[in-house]
């Protein structure tokens, strides 16, 4: 069975009141129908009926039972589809071998309205699955065992192959299995074309629901529409965010204030990247990672990045008040930004797709997020990045300091930091 029909089927097994969906029992219901024609058909026929066509008959009225019996109880089973749906093409075809083995195809032996109203019924019924496979299997079992009864008849008439082709009445059969083809074949056309698009749009909302958890609704929209996040090299600017001391309150902390403070650090922090264009890269435990400039970069990423980070120094501290006044245990937070240029976009090794940036712009702005504790600062930069945003750095009060050690750095470098 295809993902396609395994997604149905879930869907049917999600249904409030035994998992039996709308759908499905309009398959059984079809089938149910087809029965009851082929069973009148056969009680009322003219033809000549033998111990042979009345074991074929119950024994699809029995099929068409158990799989309304399946149907409601293993509505999810993989095998079920695929089994019935053969056994309704057996059905036809032995609809049409009753119908041919009657003797030469005349009118007095023309295919009945009620059989051709079954193979119709049957046909919608693989196509309600919504599984181009199962059409197209149920068709072409169906057309080819059909052609095939029907040169069948005809060798038994005697006639050749060129004066069977000018025959009215085997013109007339083939007319009939060729408008079947055509219809299955439309039918088939149909039920890909909706597999593919409902795949379109699973796999569009997955990727929608994806990049949710790192950019901004605006940036979603514009990926989803025309975006690319192939991996590639880009000017960025790069923010580490960390809690101060967090190990170790965590090593005595109550597990309910440990979420609490984890939960409203991670809220006001990725709110506010949001809120500037910015993206989550990812959550660190106690910290966080966010970047601005990818996947739409702009002219003002640095400015934009720049007005973040000062704004969750007031943020961060705010809230570190409200929980001391709330009796809650609250840290503070330290900030680190750089800008420069890096690799970004997503990563996908087939099991889970990440986004990531990589280079030494972020090590350098995970380092100077290290270096706000050693100083006593909310937020430091390096002083290049302090100068290329000026439209936000002009908002703090910088203090700058030459050649400070880096941790993990051979030379020292210029920062500033509030």
């Amino acid at each position: 069975m295809s993902n396609h029909s395994a997604h149905h089927a879930a869907h049917a097994r999600a249904i409030p009141g035994g998992g039996f969906s709308i759908r499905l029992l309009g398959g059984e219901l079809l089938r149910l129908a087809a029965a009851a024609v082929l069973v009148g058909n056969f009680v009322i026929g003219t033809y000549q009926r033998s111990p042979v066509h009345t074991a074929l008959i119950v024994g699809y009225l029995v099929a068409t039972l158990i799989s309304f019996l399946v149907a409601t109880r293993r509505p999810d089973a993989a095998w079920r589809q695929p089994l019935f749906v053969l056994a309704d093409s057996v059905a036809v075809l032995l609809m049409l071998f009753m119908h041919a083995a009657q003797g030469p195809l005349d009118h007095g032996h023309a295919l009945t309205p009620p059989g051709l109203v079954v193979v119709f019924i049957l046909l919608i019924n693989p196509a309600l699955t919504s599984d181009a496979k199962l059409v197209g299997c149920f068709s072409s079992v169906v057309l080819l065992g059909w052609i095939a009864i029907i040169a069948t008849a005809v060798a038994n008439t005697g006639l050749g192959v060129f004066e069977a082709l000018l025959d009215l009445e085997v013109q007339r059969e083939l007319g009939l299995a060729l408008s079947f083809g055509v219809t299955a074949l439309a039918v088939y056309i149909i039920v890909r074309e909706h597999e593919d698009t409902a795949t379109a749009a699973e796999t569009a909302r997955r990727r929608g629901s994806n990049l949710a958890r790192f950019f901004s609704p605006t940036v979603v929209d514009q990926l989803a529409s025309d975006g690319d996040l192939q991996l590639e090299r880009r000017q960025v600017a790069v923010m580490f965010v960390d809690l101060r001391g967090f190990t170790s309150f965590a090593e005595s902390a109550l597990p309910e204030h440990l979420r609490h403070m984890l939960s409203e650090f991670r809220d006001i922090v990725s709110a506010a990247v949001v809120r500037h264009g910015g993206a989550v890269d990812k959550f660190l435990g106690d910290g966080v990672m966010a970047v601005f400039g990818h996947p739409a970069p702009r002219e003002d990423d640095a400015d934009r990045a720049m007005a973040c980070a000062l704004e969750l120094v007031d943020e961060l501290e705010a809230w570190r008040k409200r929980e001391g006044t709330a009796g809650r245990p609250a840290l503070r937070a330290g900030i680190g930004l750089h800008g420069g240029t890096a690799m970004a976009g997503m990563l996908e090794p087939g099991c889970h797709s990440e986004y990531t940036v990589l280079g030494d712009v972020v090590n350098v702005a995970q380092r100077l997020q290290v270096v706000s504790k050693s100083v006593g600062a909310n937020l430091v930069v390096l002083e290049e990045v302090k100068y290329a945003a000026p439209s936000a750095g002009s908002l703090a009060v910088w203090i700058d300091a030459k050649a400070v050690a880096i941790p993990g750095r051979r030379l020292p470098l210029d920062i500033a930091y509030v």
